[in-house]
Formats: C-alpha cells, structure tokens, sequence
C-alpha cells in the first residue's frame, strides 16, 4: 500500500545465560537455512522478522555479524579445520562453527563460545561432531590470541 510503511522488527533483549544460548540457537538456524537456500543471512533473518518472528536483539547481531565477517570467518576455518574445505563441513556444523567464530572475533571469552559450540553441535549434529567443532574452534581462538580453554 502506497505510502504505508512496513513495522519494524519486534526485536527483544535476551537475558541471561538462557537468553544468550537461545539468540545464538536462533542464529545457526536462521544461518542454516541461509546456507541450504543459498540466501544471505540477513535476507532470511528479515522474512522471519516479516513473518512474525521476534528475535533478540543478540540474533540479529550475531546473523549480521557472521554476515559481514563472512570472508574472514571462513577463511580463519578453513586455516584451522586440519584439511577440511569449509564447503565440506556438513551444513549444521558450518552454522555453529560461524556463529562461534564471529564470537570469537567479537570478544566473547574463548570458553564460553566454544563451549556454547560444542553444546550446540551435541545436540544439533552428529556426536562427533562435538570432538571436531571444539578442536576447530580452539585453534581458531590460538590464532586470534584469545583465552582458550578448551
């Protein structure tokens, strides 16, 4: 309708360690499904927001974080992976492994986005998948100088 404008987002704050844990759940399936529907992550991010979903607020930055930070994610995954091609790493596991990454870079302490991770990955993906996301990712925080303890 001409002249009417479309609502903003319904954005919420999450809170706590729970609120955390489901913005950043909300992330890897918003980035999954960008990854299977070869969509940007923010495209879909919008269509779920258009079709009524609310996110936190913390959703919304991690998708337009691991967005933006796309080339330097993967190639810091990549670097890190121990011969695996990031376009090889099942999709579920690319999802979590962005996210964290972009975690990382934005300084989130080392164990608490890996470990978020990991916890993602064993309930997500495979049961290797856990081992694989945690050696990953703690190699990646090596290289970026954050405090791993994992």
């Amino acid at each position: 309708m001409p002249g009417v404008s479309e609502p903003a987002p319904v954005r919420q704050t999450p809170s706590g360690h729970r609120g955390r844990r489901r913005a950043r759940r909300l992330a890897v399936d918003i980035l999954y499904q960008a990854d299977i529907t070869d969509a940007g992550g923010t495209d879909v991010m919008r269509s779920w927001e258009a079709a009524g979903r609310s996110l936190p607020e913390y959703t919304a930055h991690l998708v337009e974080g691991v967005s933006t930070e796309s080339g330097r994610i993967d190639a810091l995954l990549e670097a890190h992976s121990e011969g695996w091609a990031v376009s090889r790493m099942s999709v579920v596991d690319r999802a979590i492994l962005r996210v964290a990454v972009f975690e990382l870079i934005d300084d989130v302490p080392a164990p608490i986005a890996i470990n978020e991770a990991v916890e993602a990955a064993a309930v997500l993906s495979t049961e290797a998948s856990g081992r694989f996301v945690n050696g990953v990712l703690g190699a990646v925080a090596r290289a970026l100088g954050a405090h791993a303890t994992s």
